[in-house]
């Protein structure tokens, strides 16, 4: 049987593998299908191994690395060459550029539909019991799994916050519970502990909202909402750094390494629970890509010289002023923010290795 670890590691080099050949091919798609040549797709990064095969100019290759892929367009960054990227419009080339981040975007919002389709669609207004302590106060009173709390001391409830703030509201008093309970409508008076077992709460259940199983047709509006909100999120962090409003700990930057010593230590709090339902591997890997593959897009979009966004940035002022920064200089940007960024990542590594990220 393989080890735990090993299989986290399998799992993850494959996960991640996917969202970058999805992101070059999104660059390659859409460069190709516009006229821009491109001499190379490879498969794994450099040096390497061997050509595949040759498909209308372009050379399909396997390298030695094998994580993730690349693709080398003709004449990225020299504007003499013709049929190359760098002397495409400027529309042409913003296109491209898009099309890789969209794709993550695009995978994201797709995994985070998947796992809609699995699990349902939350029914946010139905507050549904689906634990009952022994001995509690819920016990006693007939309480049952599966029953729908409808209003409390005659109030209609909208959400799971309005039972709690009303029991804790109401400690040591009668209250009166609305249940749906077999299909029929009943009144339950119960009395919420003051001092309650730990664990267990003022009457001693647990609620949820019962979810609604929907096709994936209709998962992925939910899908694209729950993308777009980690976006907001992502893209929140600087402003809340400023504000004070987190830790600068709790926004620590990460290798592929240390995004794999999360996802191992969740895949291992994961595997007893998913013994009993195994459907579960499915979603809760596609969750945590669905996360992964959106901060891929989002990150690539931000306008720092070398990424996607960087690039994009120079197409800014040849869109609205109609001219173009010269090559030389914008190569050398490129040059300083490339040397930059694998600086700052070797030692993200490095701060990954000898502090290893340590879930809470």
């Amino acid at each position: 049987m393989i080890n735990n670890s090993i299989l986290s590691l399998i799992e993850f080099i494959a996960a991640l593998s996917i969202l970058l050949l999805v992101h070059e091919l999104g660059h390659f798609v859409v460069g190709k299908f516009l006229g821009i040549q491109a001499d190379e797709f490879g498969f794994g990064y450099p040096p390497k191994i061997i050509k595949l095969f040759n498909w209308k100019g372009t050379d399909f290759t396997i390298n030695l690395i094998p994580f993730g892929a690349f693709v080398r367009f003709k004449g990225e960054d020299d504007p003499n060459i013709e049929g190359g990227l760098y002397k495409a419009n400027k529309w042409k080339r913003l296109s491209t550029l898009i099309a890789g981040p969209f794709m993550n975007l695009l995978t994201g919002a797709l995994l985070f539909s998947l796992v809609i389709f699995e699990t349902g669609i939350p029914q946010p207004d139905i507050v549904e019991i689906i634990g009952i302590a022994p001995g509690s106060p819920a016990a006693e009173a007939g309480l049952k799994k599966t029953d729908i709390i409808q209003a409390v001391n005659g109030k209609e409830i909208s959400n799971i916050l309005d039972v709690s703030d009303f029991v804790q509201e109401n400690l040591g008093k009668e209250i009166m519970l609305t249940i749906l309970q077999d299909d029929e409508i009943e009144n339950v008076t119960i009395i919420p502990r003051i001092d309650s077992p730990e664990g267990e709460g003022a009457i001693g259940i647990i609620m949820q909202n019962p979810t609604e199983m929907v096709s994936f047709i209709r998962a992925i509006p939910m899908g694209v909402r729950i993308a777009l909100e980690q976006g907001r999120q992502l893209l929140s962090i600087p402003g809340m750094l400023i504000r004070g409003d987190v830790n600068p700990e709790e926004t620590r930057m990460l290798s592929p390494k240390g995004i794999f010593d999360v996802y191992s230590q969740v895949r291992e709090d994961e595997r007893e629970v998913e013994q009993d339902n195994p459907s579960l591997i499915i979603i809760n890997i596609a969750w945590f890509f669905g996360i992964i593959s959106i901060s891929l897009g989002f990150s690539n979009l931000l306008p720092i010289p070398a990424l996607d966004g960087g690039r994009i940035l120079f197409i800014i002022p040849e869109i609205f002023l109609g001219k173009r920064i010269p090559a030389k200089y914008e190569n050398f940007i490129h040059f300083i923010g490339y040397s930059g960024l694998l600086l700052l990542m070797g030692y993200i590594f490095y701060q990954d290795i000898i502090n290893p990220i340590v879930l809470p």
